[in-house]
């Protein structure tokens, strides 16, 4: 029997040098980002799993890992667990990924579904203004 049950997603929020890093994945279009992504393994804690997604993509460590909410995203049957980290060291991309960005915090502007909805709300809980893009990324 198959249930078609939610997947869960961990997504992060990844504050780097106070800014935050929006990545391009490499299937993406061109001038498409978001937010550092991945899947459970068997066994492993949602903490845990952001933490080893932001150094299998980013090659940065996760110092500090903190629970913004869990979102759905019935577009794509998932569930996300979305993290603020905190990360250091020096960005190396996965071939998974493009490209990325380092935006000042004030200057974000969430999308308004799945790992947007998760940003808006880290913006809020920092007291920054949120304005949703008019556009809906790829």
């Amino acid at each position: 029997m198959h249930w078609d049950n939610p997947v869960p997603v961990v997504a992060a929020v990844v504050d780097y040098q106070g800014r935050v890093l929006l990545a391009r994945n490499a299937a993406w279009p061109p001038k498409i980002f978001g937010l550092v992504t991945g899947f459970l393994e068997r066994g492993e804690a949602p903490a845990a799993a952001v933490a080893r997604e932001v150094k299998e993509e980013t090659d940065l460590d996760a110092r500090q890992c903190a629970l913004i909410g869990v979102y759905e995203f019935a577009q794509r049957n998932e569930l996300i667990i979305a993290y603020h980290v905190v990360a250091d060291g020096t960005i190396r991309l996965s071939d998974e990924l493009a490209e990325y960005r380092l935006i000042e915090p004030a200057r974000l502007r969430p999308w308004p579904f799945g790992t947007g909805l998760a940003l808006a709300d880290w913006m809020r809980s920092r007291g920054l203004a949120v304005e949703f893009l008019n556009t809906v990324p790829g």
